[in-house]
């Protein structure tokens, strides 16, 4: 959708305050006579209304503006609620139905600020006002539905007479669809389009339809939340019980002081019912394929794999359809890098073969698709350019295992084979990767030569000195195994970080290095470093408690407190990048392929082979 401005045509908003004092432009003007009312309601003071609409009672529904403002209009805009309760007391509910300039009604304006009272002020005097449009056929409902006034929109939901949201006579009701699903109103949305199910398929001012929207709704499912492990976790502990599942016992619109209830538990079951009431409605729809198609290809680029499915498994045609560059699903999902609707092709048994083997208007492949270089939004979400480079590498080797061999050497418009086409769009971000990587091995290098040099002279300045013989003293004592043993763990370990990190320096980068052995390189580096600085607090803190625990007794306990405290500011700092170098490199993979049997079940002779 569009920014809210643009929104439907037409919410440019519907107030236009003139300068300072517009009427004074013009002294013959009524309006200049009730200057000191304009100022009293517009500030807020309530004792000066009352005096000057006391002493000039014509005054309650002058204009006071060139826009045709009136005392009501103004006091509900600057959202003065007592001055506002004056000002409908005095009114009669005609006089509460006036229009300025714009078409704008007082509830109009109460919609744009949002002020849930003055909207029951005025509802309670002239229930009318909820159907009375604004010059942009908007009523009030649909208005602070685009303001995104959730509390007032509950309100009003519940007042507003349903039938002014039937899609058959008008537009109201697929404004408020669309806008309460970008608003994230889902109650609200559900139960719209349970009442009206033609909505499903409806057309606001934008020509966007309910499932459109929801398509660039990432947020709204767990595809596309970048959520860590724990919040997976207690998502998936959350259950909301069944018998509570529909709108009214959900506390959303009927109940609003029970308070909404779990937003990610609430939406999934919401959304769900959203797309049985759209599928309904599709069913009527004369442009089903027109609906669909924009639905699907926003869907792939947003990466919301559980709209691509739902779409799929009503109308399993969808993966025939193709985009105004004449790409499927498939070709957009690899362009876009959505790994997660990449891999539904999987799932595609022999289907597979005849979508891989499809070229764009451009004769670009599959494979050359995955050879343009990754949306930014998507590339961003990994760290550091060298993790990058081997993303964009993960996914180029993916694909290529798909298309056919002679698709490797395809070439298309622009006489460019896949390999070519990506070594030209990656040599920046090859660059960039090498430059990132040894950065960042420069930096290490000097924590590590640090390390190596401090653990080595320990050693030979071991705590308590040595004997005449040239003994350490405490050498018979535990601890002091434990200091050497420490002391040479973190000299040996960070020897082999130190050495890692040089290689990383002197290494070359070819685009195949960021596949795995530049990875690779980084996680040994990395993971030496921790160690062999948590083994270098273990032989401070060691050589500390052999010094000091004749005289202070209770010294190990803030030894291994004050120890840890680098340790974990390391691990907080550093280790995060390590697992992702770890996951990244040898993890399961990014995409969700079909375990292969190590011996496929069929016949005995196979199943023999299989064995011996």
């Amino acid at each position: 959708m569009r920014p809210l401005e643009a929104t439907h045509g037409d919410l440019a908003p519907p107030y236009r305050r003139s300068s300072s004092n517009p009427y004074e432009d013009d002294p013959k003007d009524a309006s200049t006579r009730y200057l000191p009312l304009y100022k009293a309601v517009d500030g807020g003071d309530l004792e000066a209304t009352k005096k000057f609409l006391d002493q000039h009672p014509d005054a309650l529904c002058s204009s006071l503006s060139t826009d045709g403002d009136t005392a009501l209009h103004i006091a509900v805009l600057a959202g003065h609620v007592d001055i506002v309760e004056e000002l409908v007391g005095r009114m009669s509910a005609l006089e509460l139905a006036v229009k300025q300039r714009y078409g704008s009604t007082a509830l109009n304006f109460a919609a744009i600020g949002g002020v849930t009272e003055i909207a029951e002020l005025l509802v309670e005097k002239n229930r009318k006002l909820l159907e009375i449009p604004n010059d942009h056929e908007q009523i009030p409902l649909v208005v602070a539905a685009l303001y995104g006034h959730r509390d007032l929109v509950q309100y009003l939901y519940l007042k507003t007479p349903i039938e002014e949201l039937d899609p058959t006579s008008k537009n109201h009701g697929a404004i408020l669809l669309t806008a309460c699903i970008m608003d994230e109103f889902y109650d609200i949305a559900l139960d719209l389009v349970q009442r009206y199910p033609l909505l499903a398929i409806a057309e606001d001012t934008d020509k966007d339809t309910a499932l459109h929207i929801l398509a660039q709704k990432p947020s709204a499912f767990p595809s596309g939340s970048q959520l860590t492990f724990w919040q997976r976790w207690t998502y998936k502990c959350i259950h909301l019980d069944p018998q509570k599942a529909s709108l009214i016992a959900s506390g959303d619109i009927e109940m609003p002081h029970e308070g909404p209830p779990h937003r990610r538990s609430f939406t999934k079951r919401v959304l769900h019912r959203i797309s049985e009431a759209f599928w309904k409605g599709l069913k009527l729809c004369d442009k089903l394929e027109a609906v669909l198609k924009k639905a699907l290809f926003e869907a792939v680029k947003q990466g919301i794999v559980e709209v691509v499915t739902e779409i799929m498994k009503h109308y399993p045609e969808v993966v025939w359809f193709y985009d105004d560059k004449d790409r499927n699903i498939f070709f957009v999902a690899t362009a876009e890098r959505q790994e997660k609707i990449f891999s539904l092709i999987y799932k595609m048994g022999a289907k597979k073969n005849s979508l891989a083997t499809h070229w764009d208007k451009d004769f670009n492949n599959m494979l050359h698709q995955a050879a343009f270089l990754a949306p930014s939004s998507r590339l961003d979400r990994v760290s550091g350019a060298a993790l990058q480079m081997q993303r964009e590498l993960q996914w180029f080797k993916e694909v290529e295992s798909v298309v056919q061999p002679k698709y490797k050497e395809m070439i298309n418009s622009h006489f460019k084979t896949p390999r070519a086409l990506f070594s030209d769009y990656h040599k920046k971000l090859v660059e960039q990767g090498e430059q990132w990587t040894k950065e960042t091995a420069e930096s290490c290098t000097v924590v590590t030569a640090l390390i190596v040099t401090i653990m080595f002279s320990a050693v030979f300045t071991v705590p308590g000195g040595y004997d005449n013989s040239g003994n350490p003293i405490y050498l018979n004592q535990n601890s002091f195994l434990v200091f050497i043993v420490s002391d040479a763990l973190s000299l040996f370990s960070s020897t082999t970080s130190l050495l890692m990190f040089l290689g990383i320096l002197t290494s070359r980068y070819r685009e195949e290095d960021f596949l795995q052995t530049v990875p690779t390189k980084l996680m040994v580096g990395l993971s030496m470093i921790f160690f062999s600085l948590a083994t270098m607090m273990i032989t401070f803190g060691v050589a500390l408690f052999i010094v000091l625990r004749d005289r202070i007794a209770w010294v190990s306990f803030p030894i291994i407190l004050l120890a840890s405290l680098p340790v974990t500011l390391f691990a907080l700092l550093q280790f995060p990048l390590l697992v992702e170098i770890f996951i990244s490199t040898y993890g399961p993979g990014i995409f969700d392929k079909p375990k292969k049997n190590l011996c496929p079940s069929g016949s005995t002779r196979s199943s023999t082979r299989c064995f011996r």
